[in-house]
């Protein structure tokens, strides 16, 4: 049982906690990814610019769904250095060859 020094003690951490925003949760892992799950959340916490870019990185790497949706080629070939090089491609007619059947 803890006394009322901890109890207060905890209930102040707590309440500071919420001030930052910061929320205490569980959750249940590998004992081995413990610490890369701790410097995860403790990265996350500090929200700069680069907590924004590992939050997005993984919801894109957990969510199921896939990075570009339909049109991802052609936006490809769009972004080729080739665009608006006024190429001529052209091909050799031939008739090919006779083929008695």
């Amino acid at each position: 049982m803890t006394n009322s020094a901890q109890k207060r003690a905890i209930k102040n951490y707590r309440s500071r906690l919420r001030k930052r925003g910061v929320a205490r949760f569980e959750v249940l892992g590998l004992d081995s990814d413990r610490h890369l799950i701790r410097s995860l959340a403790k990265r996350l916490a500090q929200n700069d610019l680069d907590a924004n870019r590992i939050r997005t990185e993984v919801m894109q790497t957990v969510s199921h769904t896939p990075k570009e949706k339909r049109g991802g080629i052609l936006a490809a070939l769009r972004r080729s250095p080739l665009v608006g090089a006024e190429l001529t491609i052209e091909r050799p007619f031939d008739a090919g060859r006779k083929v008695n059947l």
